[in-house]
């Protein structure tokens, strides 16, 4: 059974920097596309960022320049530098392996971490 757990969540003041980690165990995933998605309270989970075995990557437009996503596929890994946070990026995020997209589509994979909490305030 595959697991997803997300870390590196927490409070940070606007204009700062946080790291999300993912770690997939239970499974090799390593040709997987990683996403990390985020739901604020009262909307709906959006894509935030995507990575392909390639290496391309995706961004929305309200993090692309901030947010920089990676992978580590020898440890089954993801990760998302998030710097100039900002209030409006305050938002459960969520880790995603399977991430599939297109101009106008955006296909979650079927295999989601749990979430980690990311709060932006002063």
């Amino acid at each position: 059974q595959v697991q997803l757990v997300e870390s590196g969540g927490g409070l940070v003041q606007p204009g700062g920097s946080l790291r999300l980690s993912c770690a997939a165990s239970g499974r090799t995933l390593s040709q997987y596309n990683r996403g990390w998605f985020r739901q604020a309270p009262g909307k709906e989970r959006e894509l935030v960022a995507a990575i392909d075995r390639s290496g391309t990557t995706y961004y929305a437009d309200s993090v692309r320049g901030r947010f920089t996503i990676s992978r580590d596929y020898a440890k089954n890994a993801a990760y998302l530098q998030m710097n100039s946070l900002k209030p409006e990026d305050t938002a459960v995020y969520y880790c995603n392996f399977g991430t599939s997209w297109t101009s106008t589509t955006i296909v979650p994979g079927n295999f989601w971490g749990r979430g980690t909490q990311v709060t932006v305030s002063s």
